[in-house]
C-alpha cells in the first residue's frame, strides 16, 4: 500500500483561528519547538491538519500547569511526517500521570486545609497552607517573607521575557 502524501493546507492565519490561539502564539510554539510547519514558494508558513491537535494539547496541559519544556519534552517522539496514532497519544498520556497526580493531590491537600486560612491576606499565619505548608519556614521566618521571594521571582521571570 502507498504512503498517502499529506499536503500542508493551513496558513497561519487558518491555524490560529481554528485554534483559538494568536497566531503570535503559533510563532512562539514553533520557535520553541512544539509544532513545526513547512513553507511554500513564497515562504509563507503551511501546517499540516495534526497541528490542530498537538495545539490542542499543548493547550489543554497548559491549563493543568504543565511546563512548555514538559510539553516539547512529551511531543518530541510525536511523528512531524505524519498524523500521531492513537498509540501515540496514549504514550503521551502516560507520561503525564504521575505529575498530574501530584498536582491533584496537592490541591486537594490544599481545598482540605482552607479552613486555618484566614483570607486576610497578612499571610502572617505560621501554618499557611498557601505560602507555607507544613510550617517548613516555621524555624527561621514567618510565611510573609514568601511575598518578598514570590515578588523578587516574578520580577527575574519578566525581565527574563521582555
Amino acid at each position: 500500500m502507498a504512503k498517502k502524501i499529506r499536503t500542508a493546507r493551513f496558513s497561519v492565519g487558518a491555524v490560529a483561528q481554528r485554534s483559538d490561539v494568536n497566531i503570535s502564539t503559533l510563532h512562539f510554539y514553533e520557535e520553541k519547538g512544539l509544532i513545526h510547519s513547512i513553507r511554500n514558494t513564497a515562504n509563507q508558513r503551511r501546517y499540516y491538519s495534526d497541528v490542530l491537535r498537538r495545539i490542542a494539547v499543548i493547550k489543554a496541559a497548559q491549563r493543568v500547569g504543565i511546563s512548555l519544556n514538559d510539553i516539547k519534552e512529551a511531543l518530541s517522539f510525536l511523528p512531524t511526517d505524519q498524523a500521531p496514532t492513537k498509540a501515540h497519544w496514549g504514550k503521551l498520556s502516560k507520561q503525564w500521570n504521575d505529575q498530574l497526580t501530584t498536582k491533584i493531590n496537592a490541591l486537594t491537600a490544599l481545598r482540605d486545609n482552607m479552613t486555618d486560612c484566614i483570607g486576610c491576606g497578612c499571610l502572617s499565619l505560621k501554618k499557611c497552607p498557601l505560602y507555607n505548608p507544613d510550617d517548613e519556614l516555621g524555624q527561621n521566618q514567618t510565611g510573609a517573607v514568601l511575598l518578598d521571594r514570590a515578588a523578587q521571582k516574578m520580577t527575574e521571570s519578566s525581565k527574563k521575557h521582555e
